[in-house]
């Protein structure tokens, strides 16, 4: 799983690099919200995240693991997809905005969670 989220992670900051691109040349900075988020939550965190799951044999593997990766690539594609929306006017995602945030933080806060179980000194084989 490690190396999947690393891998998304990479995907996370070419559609990040992309956006901060097309608002450069646009003069429009309407997504800058979007813009850090993706970079921070999608290629940052996944990335950090991807290491150390697959520095600690023990976090990857674990329930914990496997539900912080799907919520994590769950809830950030929708509350990035409807902060955009939100942004341009469509008042009806706002609470998507909120639904997506929710899911992603749970994620965020089980792998917390699951850094202070199973990542332990000596761990990586």
């Amino acid at each position: 799983m490690g190396i999947k989220m690393i891998k998304l992670s990479a995907l996370y900051f070419v559609l990040g690099v992309g956006l901060g691109m097309f608002m450069s040349i646009s003069h429009d900075f309407a997504l800058k919200p979007v813009h850090a988020h993706v970079n921070l939550l999608g290629w940052t965190a996944l990335t950090l995240a991807g290491i150390l799951y697959y520095l600690f044999p023990a976090a990857e593997s674990s329930m914990l693991g496997k539900i912080h990766f799907w919520l994590h690539n769950i809830g950030l594609p929708v509350m990035m997809a409807a902060l955009a929306a939100f942004t341009y006017g469509y008042e009806k995602a706002e609470p998507l905005i909120g639904i997506g945030a929710t899911i992603t933080s749970v994620g965020i806060l089980l792998f917390a969670v699951n850094v202070w179980k199973n990542v332990k000194a000596g761990a990586k084989d």
